[in-house]
Order: C-alpha cells, then sequence, then structure tokens
C-alpha cells in the first residue's frame, strides 16, 4: 500500500439545458483534492478540510468521507485512512462540488488500496457520497467528473452510464456570479408535473444534442441545447440570466443555459476563440449589474477526469 496518494477531481456542468439529471460534463480548472494516508484506526478520518468553512469533519456526514467510508466496507478493508479535503471550488455553485469531493473520496481510497475496482465500478460509492448534499443519487456530475468528457445516465438506480463522443474542438464556457443559491431553493421551482407537449420538446432535445455530438453536427447541437422544462423557473434566481445568455449568443455560442442548479451559467461553443469571447460576453453583463464573476474556459474531453496528481 502506497504511503499517501494525492487526487484531483474536477468540476463539471450538469444538466447541460435539456439533460436534467442525466447529461454532465467535465471541465478544466476548479475541482476539489483529497489526500489519503492508510492508518491502522479502521475507518475513514478527516484531519483537515481547506478551502470553504463549515463542512464536517466527520466521515458519514462529509461527501468525500462517506464515499470512501462505503468503499472500505465494500472491500472489507480492516485498515483506515486519513483524509485531507482541500477545497478548490466554491459550495453552490452549480459546477458540481459535492459530487468532485465525493468523487475524489473514492478514487483516492481505491488507489491507495491499488485499484481493486475499475473507475466506473467506483460510480455507487461516489454516488451514496454526493447523496448527502442533493438528498438522493444524481449521477450527472458524478459521471463527467469521475470518467470524463460527456456523459449520458440511462439511469441512476442501476447506475447505467454511457460516454458520449464530443466534437474535437467543441469548448465550454461557465461564468460563476458571486451570489448565492442555495440547491434546495432551486430545488424547490422545479414543477411536478409537466405539460406532454413541453416533455416531447425536451425528449426531442436530448437525442438531438446526443446525435449531434456523435455527429459532430454543430447546427444540431446548437438547435438541441434547448431547455423547455426546469430553466424557465430557475431563471429567476440569477439577476440577468436572459441577458447573458443572449450575450453568449450574440459572440457565437452555440447555446447556452444554467449549470447544474446555479447560479452559474454556461455556454457551449464552436472552438477556444468563441469561448473566450463569450466568457467575456457574459461577464459583462454580470459587471453591469454590479456583480462580480469568475469565467471559466475548457476544452471537452474525455482526458478531464479524476486523477492522481
Amino acid at each position: 500500500m502506497a504511503k499517501e496518494i494525492r487526487v484531483f477531481a474536477p468540476a463539471s456542468i450538469g444538466n447541460v439545458a435539456c439533460g436534467f439529471d442525466v447529461i454532465g460534463i467535465s471541465i478544466v480548472g476548479p475541482g476539489d483534492e483529497v489526500v489519503v494516508r492508510p492508518t491502522r484506526k479502521k475507518g475513514v478520518h478527516i484531519v483537515s478540510i481547506t478551502g470553504v468553512e463549515g463542512l464536517p469533519m466527520e466521515a458519514e456526514k462529509n461527501t468525500a468521507g462517506l464515499a470512501a467510508l462505503k468503499l472500505l466496507e465494500h472491500l472489507g478493508e480492516k485498515r483506515g485512512v486519513e483524509m485531507e479535503i482541500h477545497k478548490r471550488m466554491p459550495i453552490g455553485s452549480g459546477l458540481g462540488s459535492s459530487a468532485a469531493s465525493a468523487v475524489a473520496g473514492a478514487y483516492s481510497v481505491n488507489a491507495l488500496l491499488g485499484f481493486p475496482l475499475s473507475t466506473k465500478e467506483l460510480l455507487p460509492f461516489a454516488g451514496t457520497g454526493e447523496a448527502l448534499a442533493s438528498g438522493a443519487i444524481h449521477l450527472d456530475n458524478i459521471a463527467p467528473s469521475l470518467l470524463g468528457g460527456m456523459t449520458l445516465v440511462r439511469s441512476n438506480k442501476e447506475f447505467d452510464v454511457v460516454h458520449i463522443p464530443t466534437p474535437t474542438d467543441l469548448y465550454a464556457t461557465v461564468v460563476h456570479p458571486n451570489i448565492k443559491l442555495l440547491t434546495k431553493d432551486s430545488r424547490a421551482v422545479i414543477p411536478l408535473r409537466i405539460p406532454l407537449k413541453s416533455a416531447i420538446a425536451q425528449w426531442g432535445n436530448v437525442g438531438g444534442l446526443i446525435a449531434g455530438m456523435m455527429l459532430s453536427d454543430w447546427g444540431l447541437i446548437g438547435r438541441s441545447l434547448q431547455d423547455v422544462v426546469i430553466e424557465p423557473h430557475r431563471a429567476r434566481f440569477i439577476p440577468g440570466f436572459y441577458e447573458v445568455k443572449g450575450a453568449a449568443m450574440y459572440a457565437g455560442a452555440l447555446g447556452a443555459s444554467i449549470s447544474g442548479a446555479g447560479p452559474s451559467v454556461f455556454a457551449l461553443t464552436k472552438g477556444e476563440e468563441t469561448a473566450k469571447k463569450a466568457a467575456a460576453a457574459m461577464q459583462k453583463i454580470f459587471g453591469e449589474k454590479g456583480i462580480m464573476s469568475e469565467a471559466y474556459v475548457s476544452p471537452i474531453s474525455s482526458d478531464i477526469r479524476v486523477k492522481v496528481i
């Protein structure tokens, strides 16, 4: 067994417009780092958390800690681990913060033990950890952070996840406005029932987005980046959202929407230059409203995934 393992799990864009709770994309830049060391004392023992305040030190109440603990129990491991958690991204940003922690927690322990499980086999353990924050297992952020690139969750219950190939020049722009938005508030406005007409439109967009990615059909990707179910209800929480979205489109983006539960806003573009233009245009709108923001520009690649560093 190694003396120490250090792992970084990237942030991710959840939902990707039409794919509520089923489509996600990993991105370069923000993410979470976890360090684990073996100890003779059974279980997971969190010794430090940096980057944010107020996260629980008890493993059973911490997303990274619980994911690691469940993996150790599954493997019947009598030894334990000490864990450090270093948050490299804001909580409640819509960038999969809790998912990144859970992924890093599960992956770091698996690496420390010599990789007894495949990366994909870690989905249930990371999902269980992330459920602490979301209230249920949702893999749309877990899957891309763990497996890389763009992923489709066919079934959360069965942990059935598919990697989606994407065009080589596809980029994501994410702008995180410095405003506070609680996930529970963002979830609370989601309608329990939707009109059949809206459901059909959303199904068509999900299918079109996946087909567009696999065919490298830029026009189809752009036409499919439409959320007619969730975005109209969540947009109210983000000042100037439709102006920000419009600015991204005017700058040449294929489409734009809310990342995860928000408040981050993302855009997909063809090429890095357009992605940077979209970032500047989106930040300009937030700035005009007196809101500071951070921007991230990232290629979409299966290589952007959890790794030992």
